[in-house]
This record gives C-alpha cells, sequence and structure tokens, in this order.
C-alpha cells in the first residue's frame, strides 16, 4: 500500500513539473508584471498626493497675496505653480485666482494669460468652462466681440450653460443684436433654477428689452 501511494506522489510530482517546465515562465511573467503594475500604482498615487500638498502650499501663498492685493507677488507664485505642478487642480484654481487679483488692479493682460492657460490646460471641463466665461467678460470689456463669442462657443460643461447663454446675450447686446440677445437672455432663464437670484438680473434684461419672461411665457 506504501508503495502505491508513493508511485502516486511520484506521478503527482511529475506532472507538477512537466507542468512547470511547460508554464513556470509564464506564470512568472504573469506574476512579475502584476506586482509590477500594483507598485507602479502605488508610487503614482504618492507621487499625485505629494504633488498636490506641495501645489497646496504654493497656492496657500497666492490665497495670501490675493488677501494682501499684492498682484506681482501672486503672479510669481502662479508662474511657478503652473511650472512645477500644472496637472493638479491647485494650479487651476490658482490661474482663477490670479487672474481676479490682477483684473482688481486692472492689469488686463495678464489677467487673460492667466485665464487663456485655464482655458487651454485645466483638466476638469468645469475649470477650462469658468476661464473661458470670464475671458469673455474681458474680451467685451475690450469690445473684442467676435473673440468673446468664440471663447463662448467653446464653453462646453453643462453646468454652465445658463451662464455662458447669459453672457452671450451680452456681447450681441454689446454688438446692437438685440433680438438675438433677447433669445439668448431668454435661454439663460430658462435655464436657471427659479431661486437662484441671478435669475432676476436676467429677468430685468429681458424687461429693459421689452421681452419680460411673464409676457413672453417664459416663466416657470
Amino acid at each position: 500500500m506504501a508503495n502505491q501511494l508513493d508511485l502516486q506522489e511520484q506521478e503527482q510530482l511529475d506532472e507538477l513539473k512537466a507542468f512547470w517546465k511547460q508554464y513556470g515562465n509564464l506564470i512568472t511573467w504573469v506574476l512579475t508584471l502584476a506586482l509590477l503594475a500594483f507598485a507602479g500604482w502605488n508610487g503614482w498615487n504618492w507621487w499625485q498626493r505629494e504633488q498636490s500638498a506641495k501645489a497646496g502650499v504654493l497656492f496657500d501663498e497666492l490665497d495670501k497675496a490675493a488677501q494682501a492685493s499684492d498682484a506681482a507677488r501672486g503672479q510669481q507664485v502662479f508662474a511657478e505653480l503652473k511650472e512645477r505642478y500644472p496637472r493638479t487642480a491647485f494650479a487651476q484654481q490658482a490661474g482663477l485666482l490670479a487672474a481676479k487679483l490682477q483684473l482688481d488692479k486692472g492689469q488686463a493682460d495678464p489677467a487673460r494669460a492667466a485665464l487663456t492657460w485655464v482655458a487651454d490646460n485645466a483638466a476638469e471641463d468645469e475649470y477650462r468652462s469658468i476661464a473661458r466665461l470670464r475671458l469673455a467678460a474681458v474680451m467685451l470689456e475690450a469690445k473684442q466681440y467676435d473673440d468673446a463669442l468664440k471663447q463662448l462657443d467653446a464653453a462646453k460643461s453643462p453646468e454652465f450653460a445658463a451662464l455662458v447663454a447669459d453672457r452671450r446675450g451680452d456681447v450681441l447686446l454689446a454688438q446692437g443684436k438685440k433680438d438675438e440677445a433677447k433669445a439668448a437672455y431668454d435661454t439663460a432663464y430658462k435655464g436657471m433654477d427659479e431661486k437662484t437670484d441671478y435669475r432676476r438680473l436676467v429677468e430685468a434684461k429681458l424687461t429693459a428689452l421689452g421681452a419680460a419672461p411673464a409676457a413672453s411665457g417664459a416663466a416657470r
């Protein structure tokens, strides 16, 4: 009986050796690649967290500059952020904050540059749309109406569709295109929640153009 068991164990061992000889290298490579992928994923996450933490420190510096109305320092910090940590959310937020600081100081050109960088480089569509909305406002102020409309055409985030329509109405009205402006304002009005305070401003614009929502049936 013992000999029979020994023979069975030997057969199993021989089968295992044959299997390993045929597939051993493949299994080793698969396991190695899986371990490398796991290690790489962990390393990537660690690097992302590290980059975000360092970018957060710089963003705090920019926020302090904004509170102190120090546009020069704000531009310096933003330049460092976009150079060293361009793919972080902090860099995108910094571009918007730096642009606001520069506009408050009447520095339209650096503000446009900051907003253009966010519009072109932000990972999230929401940030790109916000930047384009603000760029359109700057271009409207400069009477660059066609450029402003191009920025609005490129603002694709659904969350900002109503605000984009409102800004489009502002540009069209400045061009003297009252009927098109009314249509844009009407789209903005209908796209905003009834409880939104800004909706009353859009209603006022429509009323001034003789197209009050209640009269036109646009009210909900």
